[in-house]
């Protein structure tokens, strides 16, 4: 089975290094001596603290190996090559919002990186799939758990 590729910008892929290099050079340690610490106290069997050390631990660990496997399958988005006929990863998209009667604006980015509240769209959420492909003027539906959503694309530039 091939691995999913995460599909990163430059600006994310730096992000996710500065992430995995914080996690194991500081958390490590810090998580460490909260270890020891707590191993300090005595008894382990009652002891929350450790059990809490120990679980954050893992979530480090877990974490860790998560972020060196999306950068073993990582594709850089290459902003000076992105097309703006139609819309695709790494294209900055204008909308109307025909329900709400506005205006609106959304990157696209791979998964690893979307954050609607930053403005940042997956190409896998419902909108991104919708997107991708469609040139200025075209309008789109977007099928949603509430129902559907309609957008007029305004404008595909680069981010």
């Amino acid at each position: 089975m091939t691995a999913k590729k995460t599909v990163l910008t430059y600006d994310g892929l730096k992000k996710l290094e500065a992430e995995l290099q914080e996690l194991k050079i500081v958390r490590r340690k810090d998580v460490a001596e909260k270890i020891k610490e707590a191993r300090g106290q005595g008894d382990l069997s009652e002891n929350a603290e450790y059990d809490a050390a120990k679980e954050e631990q893992a979530e480090i660990e877990a974490r860790i190996i998560n972020i060196e496997n999306m950068l073993r399958n990582v594709q850089i988005i290459d902003e000076d090559e992105i097309c703006t006929d139609v819309i695709n990863i790494g294209n900055k998209v204008k909308l109307f919002d025909e329900e709400f009667n506005e205006e609106i604006e959304y990157v696209i980015v791979g998964s690893t990186e979307a954050n609607p509240i930053n403005g940042t769209i997956s190409n896998e959420s419902p909108i991104g799939v919708a997107l991708l492909g469609k040139a200025v003027g075209e309008r789109i539906e977007v099928i949603a758990p509430d129902g559907s959503m309609f957008y007029k694309i305004l404008e595909i530039g680069k981010n």
